[in-house]
């Protein structure tokens, strides 16, 4: 019998005050049964991740959803920080590493460029998917399920009315998820 998946929402943005996308899009979820949210900027302002505690809410969790901006291609500092030191050989992944095998790995990110300048043609030169992929490695390495990452793009030009609808998206999705009855993976869409 299925059952309804724990989420964890690992949130990393920096200055999530100024945040016009980040912060409405984490308040549209913020009352979703089942779901945790951890701001890693609010928790480790100074960098010092606790590894054991990090740890410990990755174990009490099923997805795990990391939301954030994409700066110049990547995750903020502190995102990388914290995969350097909690996903550990002999932990996260190495032949005594299985702490994470199964459980779900979802990007929920937004950038300021339209999906076609995440092309080959486009101004980026890449697509998003190809910028995503070091993540998935990672997920894949930890034995984890890579799910379809939810993007957000164009958010210099979005109005009002849609990062609200995107919001009613992000929670659509995750509620979906977190009641799956079969595994979603890429190959589903």
């Amino acid at each position: 019998m299925a059952h309804d998946l724990n989420i964890l929402v690992i949130f990393v943005h920096p200055h999530p005050l100024r945040s016009r996308i980040n912060r409405p899009l984490r308040e549209a979820i913020s009352d979703l049964p089942g779901l945790h949210i951890h701001d890693l900027y609010e928790e480790y302002p100074d960098f010092y991740v606790q590894v054991e505690r990090e740890q410990a809410k990755l174990d009490a969790h099923d997805l795990i959803v990391f939301q954030h901006p994409v700066y110049w291609f990547n995750a903020p500092a502190l995102l990388r920080e914290w995969q350097d030191v909690v996903l550990e050989q002999g932990w996260a992944y190495g032949a005594k590493g299985r702490a994470l095998h199964g459980k779900r790995w979802l990007q929920a990110i937004s950038m300021a460029g339209s999906p076609e300048s995440y092309s080959k043609d486009g101004q980026q030169g890449f697509s998003i998917t190809e910028f995503l992929r070091p993540f998935e490695a990672t997920a894949h390495i930890c034995g984890m399920v890579w799910l379809p990452p939810f993007l957000t793009y164009s958010t210099s030009s979005m109005d009002n009315a849609a990062i609200a609808a995107q919001g009613v998206a992000y929670r659509d999705y995750l509620t979906t998820l977190r009641h799956e009855t079969a595994l979603i993976t890429a190959e589903s869409f």
